[in-house]
């Protein structure tokens, strides 16, 4: 035999040497839950070792991030009951949580990248992603309450916005009130090909955003589908967005990559709030090794294409790296 293909593999110094996808703390972006209160670190049931913070121990925390080498969080808020409404009206508050939550982190680490969560559920009375009306979730009204949240945010010090609704148009809508209002350097990350996945329920669980009737069906993707994701995402790039998502992450890796291969901007996964719970179930039952499949879901997401991954996992996996 001329040819031996173990030979690349013998021992860790040649395999590191031939690697063809290295994960760096550089990869990740942290969500992060924020709630209202004083000395808030919350436990989320559903997520174990993830927590909501309030404002004062949020600045804490992303020191703690900056520190282990993470570069980039993505907001997200949980809005008192009193506060919710079928317009968005505290979505819009300057003085609201989200954006007194990027202004904390700015202050506390001016250089840590900021992305914000643009969608009216964690703000709904329906716990709809946009305004209902006769049960029925409208686009285009909801599109001009997303394009004054975005400028909200950036407004407040966010660097990116991250649209994670799925209405159409939503992202000319944003972009063009960005430009009209001087802001022609803010980002926007659009979740492009979000499905109407059933890995979401603990991230409802974090923010207490479940749908109050129905489904998300009637906007987010069929499962089912792959040539409408490069659709929605061709559509979203012509519309100004600067980095396109795919969510979720495992059972989408083909999507991830048939994006990869149509598209000519940076492409993220979102590893999503399911995938982070099933994983530490089973390794809290001694079935599976919490670390080693923890990396190997994180090279297969890189592996299939992805840029960037938003990872509940980014602060085990760096101190592992």
């Amino acid at each position: 035999m001329l040819i031996r293909n173990r030979r690349l593999r013998t021992n860790e110094v040649i395999r590191s040497l031939v690697r063809e996808t290295i994960i760096s703390p550089n990869d990740f972006i942290v969500p992060l839950f924020v709630v209202e209160g004083q000395n808030v670190k919350e436990e989320i049931a559903s997520m174990p070792n993830y927590y909501r913070y309030s404002l004062d121990l949020l600045k804490k925390e992303v020191k703690e991030l900056w520190d282990l080498g993470l570069r980039s969080v993505l907001v997200f808020v949980k809005v008192p009951d009193n506060l919710k409404d079928n317009k968005g009206t505290e979505a819009l508050n300057a003085e609201g949580l989200m954006q007194r939550a990027v202004k904390t982190i700015k202050d506390a680490v001016p250089e840590m990248l900021v992305m914000t969560d643009v969608a009216l559920d964690p703000y709904s009375s329906y716990g709809h992603d946009g305004i209902v009306e006769d049960g029925y979730i409208v686009n285009d009204a909801t599109r001009k309450v997303l394009a004054q949240m975005s400028l909200s945010h950036v407004q407040a010090g966010a660097d990116f916005v991250a649209p994670s609704d799925m209405m159409d148009g939503r992202i000319q809508a944003i972009r063009e009130l960005l430009e009209q209002e001087n802001f022609p350097n803010a980002g926007i990350m659009s979740y492009s090909a979000k499905y109407a996945s059933a890995f979401y329920g603990p991230f409802r669980d974090a923010l207490d955003s479940a749908p109050g009737f129905g489904d998300k069906k009637t906007y987010q993707m069929d499962p089912a589908n792959r040539e409408e994701a490069i659709k929605e995402t061709l559509q979203d790039i012509a519309e100004g967005a600067d980095i396109v998502m795919v969510k979720p992450g495992l059972c989408y890796l083909d999507i991830v990559r048939e994006i990869k291969n149509a598209v000519n901007v940076p492409v993220a996964v979102y590893q999503v709030s399911g995938e982070y719970s099933m994983l530490k179930a089973a390794a809290e039952k001694g079935w599976l090794d919490h670390d080693a499949v923890m990396l190997e879901q994180l090279t297969a997401i890189k592996r299939a294409g992805a840029q960037m991954i938003a990872s509940y996992f980014a602060k085990d996996a760096v101190k592992l790296l």
